[in-house]
């Protein structure tokens, strides 16, 4: 019976993200746009990022992955659950047969689904753009499990810590820093390259970029995601309120 009641609120959770066209716009529209014009456009080689004979998909591809994965892990996940806060909707779940931690792995499970949607997308239109690898497929799962326990725990962390509306602002400009100067579309040299590497958007974007396009494990940005991972799972447990 517990686990029915996961899966109603993981189906229940999927469907309000599915049904919310904010949320898509940012989870799918966004992804599958800079993956078509970073494919399409010679910015990639006009910055630098590849050579000018290089295929841009091979950073085009995992860029649309990251980011569709940090658009619902972190941003749409810390945005409805502060609303869900602000109007009891929490406060309530809390008391139910569901309890707490069902409330969390239902959010969990919905997330999971939602980015194997978005995963499936983007692959599905990358190969119409002609991307054939390589993968390394054991890279890209841990890439994305311990990317996907780093980012939502730390957008639970907001959500159950600050208001609604300073949530809805603050996940949109993360989101936008992360994806413009945060490592999470393209790696960037020198110090500040070093520096966003220990960060989650960094990792995630340097292991993303080993898996999809290079074909291998980044193993330092594994361990960098699994540690802010259970960094910010012990945190939200620690400060998340439901009120």
């Amino acid at each position: 019976m517990r686990m029915q009641r996961i899966a109603s609120q993981a189906k229940f959770e999927t469907v309000a993200v599915l049904r919310n066209g904010e949320q898509l716009l940012i989870s799918l529209v966004f992804p599958l746009g800079l993956l078509i014009f970073l494919a399409k456009t010679p910015l990639l080689a006009g910055l630098g990022v590849i050579a000018p004979d290089a295929d841009p998909l091979t950073i085009a591809v995992p860029a649309a992955l990251s980011l569709s994965l940090a658009s619902s892990a972190f941003t749409g996940q810390a945005i409805a659950t502060a609303f869900d806060r602000r109007y009891g909707v929490l406060r309530q779940l809390a008391t139910t047969p569901l309890g707490t931690n069902g409330l969390i792995l239902g959010k969990l499970g919905a997330v999971i689904i939602v980015v194997l949607i978005q995963f499936a997308l983007v692959l599905a239109v990358s190969l119409v753009l002609g991307f054939r690898g390589p993968i390394d497929a054991l890279g890209a799962v841990l890439a994305t499990v311990f990317g996907t326990a780093a980012l939502l725990s730390l957008g639970l962390l907001m959500a159950g810590t600050v208001r609604a509306e300073a949530t809805l602002a603050g996940s949109n400009l993360i989101w936008v820093l992360m994806a413009g100067v945060g490592g999470l579309v393209i790696a960037h040299p020198g110090e500040w390259g070093t520096v966003v590497g220990y960060l989650p958007s960094g990792a995630l974007g340097d292991a993303m970029r080993a898996a999809v396009g290079s074909g291998n494990i980044d193993i330092k940005a594994i361990i960098v995601l699994l540690v802010w991972g259970l960094v910010g799972t012990l945190a939200a447990r620690r400060w998340f309120r439901f009120e």
